[in-house]
């Protein structure tokens, strides 16, 4: 198959019958063998139904559905197991990412060779609260990951099958999947300038609670992609220099007692010395930043797939 499109959706029953009507076009004027994965992520609405529907008049649609809300994450990560285009394509389903630009970036897949193109909302149709901490998310990201691109976020992006079969999305890491792919190995990276339409239905399912959530994603990625086969490394290094530097203070403070001691000089008790505290407390947290890593490793080494998900229904 040449290309698969996955959908995820949550509570998006009525822009998804001109979602998919656009698609069907789209799909028409490429002449390509496709499949549109729509990933219900536990809908409260209609959404579920208004699928199985459309099913019934385009062949080209499959369908899976959770028993309950997992995010968006979670959904792509299904719909990327259940992908079997040499091209996937990934988009919102709420029409603000534009269909007609799926065979441009369909083309730069499959002419350019790129691993992944991401989509560019150069110009968004959104508020400055959601824009202005998206630049900043942004500029954070390109800075941490080397990446250099202008919109991680955006739903609109192209990828190598070996790309989505290779890396695995989780938690709400849907925002940096350009990371997660160079960490896998795919780094020929791009991005391409695309439309940004307003939503035409419904609100928006993300709070003000993303942008926290997007910060402590993206260290909890860049912790991922540096040490998360080696946790030993940071931990080990970071215990070792504190343990270092707390011992390294106690053999000065007990030579210097020891000088004091043997030249009859009078000195203050080791214990009355604040430096004796620092010493210390560098040791413990030298001693189990060392044995936090040690715990580390051993359970890198033994983890099982995190991601079980309850489908409800597929087809």
């Amino acid at each position: 198959m040449d290309l698969s499109i996955i959908i995820p959706l949550y509570n998006e029953e009525e822009s998804l019958p001109e979602l998919i009507e656009w698609i069907d076009r789209v799909l028409r004027k490429m002449n390509v063998t496709a499949e549109v994965i729509m990933v219900d992520d536990g809908s409260s609405d209609h959404s579920w139904k208004t699928i199985g529907q459309l099913k019934q008049e385009f062949d080209f649609i499959r369908g899976i559905r959770f028993r309950r809300n997992h995010g968006k994450s979670a959904a792509l990560n299904v719909g990327f197991e259940a992908a079997k285009g040499n091209v996937v394509i990934t988009m919102d389903a709420d029409l603000q990412d534009n269909p007609d630009e799926i065979p441009e970036l369909y083309r730069i897949i499959r002419e350019e060779n790129f691993d992944l193109v991401s989509g560019w909302k150069k110009k968004r149709r959104d508020p400055l609260n959601k824009t202005l901490p998206s630049k900043l998310f942004n500029r954070t990201a390109r800075f941490v990951s080397g990446i250099k691109l202008h919109d991680f976020n955006c739903g609109l992006k192209a990828y190598k099958s070996e790309v989505v079969k290779n890396i695995e999305v989780y938690g709400e890491m849907h925002r940096y999947i350009p990371i997660l792919a160079k960490r896998a190995g795919f780094s020929k990276i791009t991005e391409k300038p695309v439309i940004h339409r307003e939503r035409k239905y419904g609100v928006t399912k993300f709070g003000i609670e993303r942008f926290l959530k997007g910060f402590l994603d993206l260290l909890s990625v860049m912790f991922i992609s540096k040490f998360g086969n080696r946790p030993m490394h940071l931990f080990g290094s970071l215990g070792t220099l504190m343990f270092t530097v707390g011992f390294a203070l106690a053999i000065w403070l007990g030579a210097r007692k020891l000088y004091c001691v043997a030249h009859s000089i009078q000195a203050q008790l080791v214990t009355d010395n604040p430096f004796f505290y620092i010493a210390l407390v560098c040791m413990i947290l030298g001693t189990q930043l060392f044995v936090t890593g040690f715990l580390a490793e051993l359970v890198s080494r033994n983890q099982p797939n995190r991601n079980v998900y309850s489908i409800e229904e597929e087809f």
